[in-house]
């Protein structure tokens, strides 16, 4: 199991359109990936279950992946945070 801690930084936090880019990515790898933030931990493959978590800027989350390409999986979706969803 592969995991990171990294902080929300767009101003707008993680809305429909961040969800989704998120969710599209971490569909690419076959590992199973959660977010845990908040004290909740959801299935990071679910634009659902992201869009409820209510992720605004400063909020702390974790990326959990577990499976033959975790470490790939929360590299990629560390770095999409990082860039702020190229919305700034």
């Amino acid at each position: 199991m592969t995991q990171k801690t990294i902080t929300i930084e767009n101003k707008t936090g993680i809305h429909a359109r961040p969800a989704s880019i998120f969710v599209q990515t971490a569909t690419k790898f076959k590992s199973k990936i959660q977010l845990q933030a908040k004290g909740k931990t959801i299935d990071a493959k679910s634009i659902l279950m992201i869009m409820s978590m209510g992720l605004v800027k400063g909020t702390e989350v974790t990326i959990i992946a577990d499976g033959p390409d975790e470490a790939e999986a929360v590299k990629a979706l560390k770095d999409l945070i990082d860039s702020k969803f190229g919305e700034e």
